[in-house]
């Protein structure tokens, strides 16, 4: 997807310059400066094209940062790795600018080896990183100690920790609507939209496996009970309540077994 991440100073000279596929040179990042960086008005587009070349690229402080590619690129992902890339790089030596990446330039080269795997992105959660990347000595464990490779860091579920305990296994699950209707004086409907989302608070220990499932038994009733005269009849709990059951595998002996 991405074949290559460039970085630049003010001046246009490249700080990091990183190729993930043959079809990006180092040509590419000259043109690049040379067309955007050094050019004579300012360009707003974050996205141009060069010599085929499409490049997604924004600027913090006095560093500019750019993605390149010759494929079609999914320009919301680029750029909120292009984001996440630079929050990671404040998190490991604080404020990014062409100074600190020139003294941390092997760090920054171990990042991107670990983000971007040919191209395509793996893995941009700092806790996993800084598990796996670290700037300091770190002691090695004993043989069994190595062997029990967690989940966080194979990145099945890089963003929870391992060992998580809490006194109750609860999990709650909350949908949330919101209906937006617009309509004019004489009563008739403008636009109207419903938007909505699932929020989710976890507090099961370890590492469950979770499935849910919606109940369409409801529904089904609704449409298989034959119509009266009157029209078909209300019930208490109301037809349109969303049911969500969950089942909750643990792999644990010690969990208990009310939390399935």
């Amino acid at each position: 997807m991405i074949g290559g991440v460039f970085i630049y100073n003010f001046k246009g000279e490249v700080l990091i310059s990183r190729q993930y596929r043959d079809d990006i040179s180092r040509q590419a990042a000259d043109a690049f400066r040379v067309t955007v960086i050094h050019a004579r008005q300012a360009i707003r587009s974050p996205v141009v094209s060069i010599a085929r070349i499409n490049f997604c690229w924004m600027k913090r402080n006095n560093v500019w940062i750019a993605a390149a590619s010759k494929q079609n690129l999914h320009v919301a992902l680029v750029f909120e790795l292009l984001n996440k890339l630079l929050d990671l790089f404040s998190s490991y030596f604080g404020s990014v600018s062409d100074e600190s990446i020139k003294n941390n330039f092997v760090l920054i080269y171990e990042l991107l080896d670990e983000v971007l795997d040919f191209g395509y992105p793996q893995r941009t959660d700092v806790a996993t990183l800084k598990s796996l990347i670290t700037q300091t000595g770190t002691k090695i464990g004993t043989i069994e100690e190595q062997r029990e490779i967690t989940k966080e860091l194979t990145g099945q579920i890089g963003w929870r920790k391992e060992n998580i305990k809490y006194k109750k296994n609860e999990l709650f699950l909350d949908v949330l609507e919101d209906v937006n209707l617009l309509m004019s004086a004489q009563g008739q409907v403008l636009s109207n939209h419903v938007s909505g989302r699932v929020v989710m608070k976890s507090y099961l220990s370890g590492m469950p496996e979770c499935k849910f499932g919606m109940n369409d038994k409801i529904m089904l009733e609704k449409h298989s009970k034959p119509q009266t005269m009157d029209g078909p009849k209300k019930s208490q709990t109301g037809l349109n309540t969303i049911i969500i059951f969950f089942l909750i595998h643990a792999r644990k002996s010690h969990w208990n077994a009310n939390t399935a």
